[in-house]
C-alpha cells in the first residue's frame, strides 16, 4: 500500500508541475499532464534513472494504478455524458452540422486509405476490420473536454465560433464512441469466442434498457423534482448507475467507458443538478485520478521505438493525414456555409484538438492488442502535436473573445 501511495504522490506532483509549466508557455494544463506522463515512462525516467524507475514503478505494481485510472476514466466519461446537450446538437444547423460531418468523414476516409499499409508494417497480427476502425476513430476524434478548456481559457465559449466548435466536437465524440463500441465488438476477447452477432444483440438489449427505461425515468425525475436540490442519496444512486452501466458494457465485451458515457447521457437534464455533479466530481477526477491514466500512457509510450528514417516517415504521414483530414474537413464545412477563411481555419484548429479522448481511444486499442507498441507511440506523438498546435494557431489567426461575428 505504501508503494501505491508513493506512486500516486509522484504522479500528482509531476502532473501539477508539468500542467503549470504548460500554462506558462501558453498551452492547456492537460497538455502538460500528458507530457508529465511521458516523463515518468521508459522514454525519460527509465533512461535517466533506470533503478529509480524500476523501484518506483515495478511492473507487478501497475495493476492497482490501472484499476484506479479506469475508475477515474469511468467517472470522467460519465461527466462528459452529463454535459452533452443533445437538444442543442439536434437543433444545430449550418456550420456546426456540416463542419462536424466533414471533420468526421474526411479523416475517417483518409485513415481507411492508409490502414492496410500501416497494418502490414506495424501490426501484421491485428485483424483488418477492427484495425481500420480503430485507426479511423483515432484520426477523426476531437477531445471535447480539452477543447472546452481551451475555449474557456480564451473566453471564447460564448462566441459563435466557440458554440460552433463545441457542438461539432459533441457530435464527433458521440459518433466516435458509437463506432468504438462497434470496433470493440469485433475484437475477440481472450478465453472466449462470443460472436459479434451475440455482442450486438446484448448491446441492443442494453441500449433498450438505458434509453427505453432509465432515460425516461430520469426525464420524469427532472420534470417532477427539478426545483429541489439533488440529495446526497440521489447523487449516490446516479454514481451507482454509472458504475453499473460501465460494468454492463464491460460484460458485453465493449469498454466500460462506453457504459459510463451512456449513463451520463441518461442523467436528468437539470442545470443545478449537472452543476452539482460537476463540482463534486471534477476536482477529484482531474486532479487525482486522470493523472494516473496519463502516467500509465507514458509508461506505454516508448519514443525509442521511433528509430530509423522509415518509422519517422510513417509518423509524419500519420500526422499529415490526421491534420489534413480533421482540419480540412472543418475548414471545408466552414467555407461552404459562408465563413471567412480566417474563421474557417480557426474552427479547423479547434476541432483538430485531440488530447485526452484520443489517448483513451489509443489505450483501448493497445489493450485490445490491435495497435503495436510502435504504432501506439506514433499515434501518441500525433495526439500531442495536434493538441499543441491549437493555441499557437489561434494566436496566429488572432482569434479573441471580441470576435463576436466569428463562425
Amino acid at each position: 500500500m505504501s508503494l501505491l501511495l508513493l506512486q500516486m504522490t509522484v504522479v500528482l506532483l509531476t502532473a501539477l508541475g508539468c500542467g503549470w509549466l504548460a500554462q506558462r508557455v501558453g498551452q492547456s494544463r492537460v497538455m502538460g499532464q500528458i507530457a508529465g506522463g511521458i516523463l515518468l515512462g521508459p522514454s525519460v525516467l527509465s533512461r535517466v534513472a533506470p533503478q529509480a524507475a524500476t523501484a518506483l514503478f515495478p511492473p507487478s505494481s501497475l495493476t492497482a494504478l490501472e484499476v484506479l485510472s479506469t475508475v477515474g476514466l469511468v467517472l470522467f466519461m460519465f461527466l462528459v455524458g452529463t454535459e452533452l446537450d443533445e437538444q442543442q446538437v439536434r437543433r444545430q444547423r449550418g456550420s456546426a452540422a456540416l463542419a462536424s460531418a466533414l471533420s468526421i468523414v474526411l479523416p475517417f476516409a483518409l485513415a481507411l486509405a492508409i490502414a492496410a499499409p500501416l497494418r502490414a508494417r506495424f501490426a501484421p497480427g491485428a485483424a483488418a476490420v477492427p484495425f481500420a476502425l480503430f485507426l479511423a476513430i483515432a484520426m477523426s476524434v476531437t477531445a471535447f473536454p480539452v477543447l472546452a478548456q481551451i475555449l474557456a481559457e480564451r473566453k471564447l465559449e460564448k462566441t459563435p465560433l466557440g458554440t460552433t466548435a463545441l457542438l461539432s466536437a459533441a457530435v464527433s465524440d458521440l459518433v466516435a464512441w458509437l463506432l468504438l463500441a462497434v470496433a470493440l465488438s469485433l475484437v475477440p476477447h481472450a478465453g472466449e469466442a462470443v460472436a459479434f452477432s451475440w455482442r450486438a444483440l446484448w448491446l441492443a438489449v442494453y441500449g433498450a434498457i438505458m434509453f427505453g427505461v432509465v432515460r425516461p425515468l430520469a426525464a420524469w425525475m427532472a420534470r417532477r423534482y427539478r426545483d429541489r436540490e439533488l440529495s446526497y442519496e440521489a447523487f449516490g444512486c446516479m454514481l451507482a448507475l454509472a458504475l453499473a452501466s460501465a460494468a454492463a458494457t464491460e460484460a458485453i465485451g465493449v469498454h466500460p467507458l462506453f457504459g459510463a458515457f451512456v449513463a451520463g447521457l441518461c442523467f436528468p437534464r437539470v442545470e443545478a443538478w449537472q452543476r452539482l455533479v460537476r463540482t463534486r466530481l471534477e476536482t477529484a477526477v482531474s486532479l487525482l485520478l486522470l493523472p494516473l491514466f496519463f502516467a500509465l500512457t507514458g509508461m506505454r509510450t516508448r519514443l525509442d521505438l521511433l528509430s530509423g528514417p522509415s518509422v519517422w516517415v510513417w509518423t509524419g504521414l500519420v500526422l499529415l493525414v490526421a491534420v489534413a483530414g480533421k482540419m480540412g474537413g472543418a475548414v471545408l464545412g466552414g467555407r461552404w456555409t459562408g465563413q471567412s477563411w480566417r474563421d474557417a481555419l480557426a474552427l479547423g484548429a479547434l476541432l483538430n484538438t485531440r488530447g485526452l479522448v484520443e489517448l483513451i481511444v489509443l489505450n483501448i486499442a493497445y489493450q485490445a492488442h490491435v495497435f503495436s507498441p510502435t504504432l501506439f507511440t506514433m499515434l501518441v506523438v500525433m495526439a500531442l502535436v495536434t493538441t499543441a498546435m491549437t493555441t499557437p494557431l489561434l494566436d496566429v489567426l488572432k482569434v479573441t473573445a471580441g470576435d463576436r461575428e466569428a463562425a
